[in-house]
């Protein structure tokens, strides 16, 4: 399978983080909420700017889970078809030449499926094959290129997209004073994210020299880690989705990646040392530097995933795909290179995938 575009799609709500701290310390987050610990907490997120689903003075008005929802529905049909339609177009391809859609999100529920309303709403189809990807979290982008892969291997001739939207913003529990609501509500930012993937036939067919590198996937390997279930996640309740999000997550990613990803690249006949680039999910300064450890990398390593904690936060599922876009506009791969894309989320566990950059100078 070859990944032929990567768009990421953003709010046009951009806020310094100062500005969302003062408001979320000042009008939102009611009850007894220490002034000092928010801002500490967004203060060490590591992130200096996001963008929200809504202009940040109308999350003070959302009066329930309803009226969150139904912001969440809007909103993401909206950025989630233009991610998929910029993502096609960039490939040269149109929305009726897809024959597969998967869909990624954990910030709100929508029955029909976002992939479904995105599909009547572009023009896909009526014969598209759907597959909505629920509950996932932060693992679900790269998952969501694992799923590609193995729809591709049996469809070499097809063309498939990924789409992850989450408005993490919409999720915000107003009345918890938690140590995860305080820490969320200070690294979770909006957007969304399409991957425009081809079959090994199909690929043959594509130009030989595109503006952007356009790797190949190799391989993937989930990972569900023991006891673990309470790491990471959501509480399901009448005010909506409350944040699970233990500290015990850092050393979950220190115990057990290091292993699977020396494990994952033994299987493929290779070692670390023939990574040169890897495509990390950005889950926050203490996971990241946990990763680094666990690999032994040093920052520069993972210096787009830090870049992009920066300026956009933790998009959840999209964030790990607005990654692997700056890394093949930014800091193109060299041809021939292998690269390693990686994530965690609730379950808890890992998903790895293998790349390789085009062979040819992009």
């Amino acid at each position: 399978m070859r990944i032929v575009s990567v768009q990421g799609v953003l709010p046009e709500h951009r806020y310094p983080q100062a500005e969302i701290t003062e408001t979320l310390a000042h009008t939102l987050l009611r009850g007894a909420v220490d002034e000092r610990v928010v801002r500490r907490l967004h203060a060490n997120a590591g992130v200096q700017t996001r963008h929200l689903a809504l202009p940040l003075e109308r999350y003070g008005e959302l009066v329930d889970f309803t009226e969150a929802n139904d912001s969440f529905i809007d909103v993401g049909v909206q950025l989630g078809s233009a991610a998929v339609t910029d993502a096609l177009k960039a490939a040269g391809l149109t929305p009726q030449g897809v024959d597969l859609i998967i869909s990624a999100t954990v910030t709100g529920l929508a029955v029909p499926t976002l992939d479904a309303r995105v599909a009547a709403l572009i023009g896909m189809r009526p014969d598209v094959v759907r597959l909505p990807l629920v509950g996932l979290g932060c693992v679900a982008g790269a998952a969501g290129v694992a799923r590609l892969h193995d729809y591709l291997r049996g469809h070499p001739d097809s063309v498939a997209v990924l789409m992850a939207v989450e408005l993490c913003s919409l999720t915000l529990q107003r009345d918890d004073a938690s140590m995860a609501n305080l820490v969320a509500s200070g690294l979770f930012g909006d957007g969304a994210a399409a991957v425009v993937a081809v079959g090994a036939n199909r690929a043959r067919d594509l130009e030989d020299a595109p503006e952007v590198p356009q790797p190949d996937v190799l391989g993937a390997r989930s990972r569900l880690y023991p006891d673990s279930e309470r790491a990471m996640g959501w509480d399901v309740g009448t005010t909506g989705l409350t944040i699970v999000l233990d500290s015990s997550v850092p050393a979950l990613v220190h115990r057990y990646v290091g292993e699977d990803v020396e494990a994952f690249l033994a299987d493929a006949g290779l070692t670390q040392d023939d990574i040169e680039w890897y495509v990390a999910h950005p889950g926050g300064p203490k996971v990241l530097e946990a990763l680094r450890e666990a690999l032994g990398l040093d920052r520069e390593a993972v210096s787009v995933t830090w870049d992009s904690l920066a300026r956009i936060g933790n998009l959840s599922s999209a964030s790990v795909l607005h990654v692997l876009a700056d890394t093949l506009t930014r800091r193109p791969p060299r041809p021939g290179s292998y690269g390693l894309m990686l994530a965690m989320g609730p379950g808890f566990c890992s998903e790895l995938v293998l790349l390789r950059a085009p062979e040819r100078a992009a």
